[in-house]
């Protein structure tokens, strides 16, 4: 596929994290598994955006983070061996609580069994990636995920991520992302459908 901004992918600075969480906030405005854990349709950008916040800080030590200079997308990458949540920073998570409170306990039953059918292989993990809807088809997420994959075959590593949106799976595969399985969730969650890249 090609790709018409590669020149404008930059690694994120705590400067563009505002930016990019509200990116990703509209990016992931109509996922299922978004629209499930945050039904009020007229409130979901907010708490979306606070959530991707956290995220964005969680992640930072690890550096690799990725935007662009216009701020039309992100890619949120975890290091080998580091995709789990630190508890040091559980603290942080406190701020999402209130929305999924009326359904907290199927939220943690879901979000379980998604981490159980992580893979404990070392790999690079692509938590988040996403794309101004008005900007979509523009190369920007294959452009925005490029930096990790090419160092994944540099150094001989799998990449993996999950996602809730079946139609995803092409564009994933056209970077060398295989399903391993779809991964069906608990209390009406929507499924997942769970990808892996073995390096180039």
């Amino acid at each position: 596929m090609a790709v018409d901004v590669p020149s404008t992918v930059r690694p994120a600075r705590h400067a563009d994290f505002p930016a990019m969480a509200r990116v990703l906030a509209r990016a992931f405005h109509a996922d299922p598994l978004t629209s499930w854990l945050y039904p009020r349709e007229r409130s979901r950008d907010r708490h979306v955006e606070r959530s991707f916040r956290v995220s964005l800080h969680r992640l930072a030590p690890q550096g690799e983070l990725y935007t662009t200079s216009d701020h039309a997308g992100a890619a949120l990458w975890a290091l080998p061996g580091q995709w789990r949540e630190d508890l040091r920073q559980t603290a942080h998570m406190l701020v999402l609580l209130p929305p999924l409170l009326p359904r907290l306990l199927r939220t943690m039953r879901a979000m379980t069994r998604i981490e159980v059918a992580h893979p404990l292989q070392e790999h690079f993990y692509l938590s988040v990636l996403g794309t101004a809807p008005e900007r979509r088809r523009e190369g920007i997420g294959s452009a925005l995920i490029q930096p990790v994959l090419e160092r994944c075959d540099a150094e001989r590593m799998p990449a993996y991520l999950e996602t809730a949106t079946e139609r995803n799976v092409s564009f994933y595969a056209r970077h060398g992302f295989e399903v391993q399985r779809r991964l069906d969730l608990p209390g009406g969650a929507p499924p997942l459908w769970l990808l892996w890249r073995t390096p180039r």
